[in-house]
């Protein structure tokens, strides 16, 4: 999806960090971080406090006491009742200080928090990352220039906090359709099922994978701290079907434990939401899910 991800700026780090910011009920907290990797655009910091996408937090670098304003593009690993860990963006300044207006930020390179000297970009290298996205609320898609620890973020929970111009709401966007290959999103003989599949891929290529209609207890954990057991529609060795009231989006990557058992040890498949269909006259979604593999 996105082939240049200038990994050669990542630094393995670990730097204390103190945070401080507003949460979402306008109270303020101040709690201890620290870096697992940094590079010139921003870091991935675990954090004991929950963050959300698009949130913005002051850090302070615990061992030079330089601070600066940063922006949290979202969590990179699923976020327990322990804290997480995040990826965040920046320095960066928010115009007059208005946060709503958190999707025209702009990096400011004259703070620099870790103190540490990145050699400037070759010029015949400097190719921005890039990625077809579309806002969730109004399905507009834009080609969007992305910072590294984005495309961690958009690689494992798959969504990310922005501004969207058309509908003029900051909320999730992810993939754009195009970008979700759905040559392996599970099928089924349910027509209800069958349906949130989509129907633009070839049936044989749906179908390379043999299919059964099961109706199993399923867990889906999110990367946002949610937790739901629910039940699948249809499974197989791809992926699987499952149906909920829940609000995922397409493109966003969750763990799955089918079958679940809450006596047994929970093994836990990373997948990613591939598709997404309202069942009518209800508040039921049925959703597409694909095993992502493993590396």
């Amino acid at each position: 999806m996105v082939t240049d991800r200038r990994r050669s700026d990542r630094v393995m780090l670990t730097v204390p960090l103190r945070v401080t910011g507003n949460d979402e009920h306008d109270l303020p907290f101040d709690c201890k971080a620290h870096t697992i990797s940094l590079n010139r655009h921003g870091a991935r910091m675990f954090i004991a406090k929950g963050l959300h996408g698009g949130q913005v937090v002051t850090v302070e670098n615990l061992t030079n006491r330089r601070q600066a304003t940063f922006r949290v593009a979202g969590p990179v690993v699923p976020v327990t009742d322990r804290g997480g860990e995040y990826g965040v963006l920046g320095p960066v300044v928010v115009p007059n200080g208005n946060l709503s207006e958190i999707g025209l930020e702009c990096l400011d390179p004259k703070i620099d928090v870790w103190g540490i000297h990145f050699p400037p970009p070759n010029p015949s290298e400097e190719i921005d990352s890039k990625a077809l996205l579309a806002c969730h609320i109004c399905n507009a898609v834009e080609l969007v220039p992305l910072a590294l620890v984005e495309v961690d973020v958009l690689e494992t929970s798959g969504i990310l906090t922005r501004h969207c111009e058309k509908c003029g709401e900051t909320g999730p966007w992810g993939y754009a359709a195009s970008e979700l290959s759905p040559e392996v999103i599970p099928d089924s003989p349910n027509p209800t099922a069958a349906s949130a599949a989509g129907t633009g891929a070839d049936p044989a290529e749906r179908r390379r994978h043999r299919r059964a209609v099961l109706q199993l207890p399923i867990r889906i954990r999110d990367y946002f701290g949610g937790v739901e057991i629910t039940r699948s529609e249809n499974v197989s060795k791809s992926g699987i079907c499952f149906g909920t009231e829940k609000n995922y989006h397409p493109g966003e990557g969750v763990f799955v434990a089918c079958p679940y058992d809450k006596r047994s040890q929970i093994i836990e498949v990373q997948a990613l939401i591939v598709s997404r269909r309202q069942v009518s006259k209800s508040n039921r979604k049925i959703y597409g899910v694909r095993y992502r593999p493993i590396h």
